[in-house]
Order: structure tokens, then C-alpha cells, then sequence
């Protein structure tokens, strides 16, 4: 089993960000609340060749925390307990910024 995937081209691997099912003080949070869809980058490809052979590389770079569309990206298991995500660049909608 692999334990580490570096994605080909522009693509990125992203971890989901769990949201906490409970408040600090112990107050259980409804499935239903509306949450961002986030997640960490993990890694990232070197990049994208255009048309003159030049390499564009990603603008993300890993530790990023990222806002993922509702549906899209490939799933990847690489451990037993957790769950990657794989993206295309142009797929992820922006950086989250604290």
C-alpha cells in the first residue's frame, strides 16, 4: 500500500475537514446546519504544460485550506481510516483565509 500519492499535472489531494458534531460547551450541533465544504491540501502536482511547452505550476500549496464544490473529485483511499479526495486546479472554488 502506497503511503504517500503525488498527483500528475495540475491535479491536488485534499483531506475533508471533519466539522465538530458538538459545541466547546457540550451542545450537540443538528445534522442539518449548513457547513463549508473544506478541506487541507495534502499535496499537489508539479503543474500544467501549455501550448509553447512551458510549465504553469499549481497556486496552491500544501497545508492550504481550501472551499471544494458540492459533488466532484475523485475519491482515493490510501490508509484504512482515512479518505482523500483527488482535484483538478480549476475544480477548487478558492483558499480559505483565517
Amino acid at each position: 500500500m502506497a503511503k504517500r500519492l503525488l498527483p500528475s499535472l495540475n491535479r491536488v489531494l485534499v483531506e475533508k475537514l471533519v466539522q465538530p458534531k458538538k459545541t466547546s460547551g457540550g451542545i450537540l450541533l443538528p445534522e442539518t446546519s449548513k457547513q463549508l465544504n473544506a478541506a487541507k491540501v495534502v499535496a499537489i502536482g508539479p503543474g500544467e504544460r501549455d501550448k509553447a511547452g512551458n510549465l504553469i505550476p499549481v497556486a496552491l500549496k500544501e497545508g492550504d485550506t481550501v472551499l471544494l464544490p458540492e459533488y466532484g473529485g475523485t475519491e482515493v483511499k490510501l490508509a484504512a481510516d482515512k479518505e482523500y479526495l483527488l482535484f483538478r486546479e480549476h475544480d477548487i472554488l478558492g483558499t480559505l483565509v483565517d
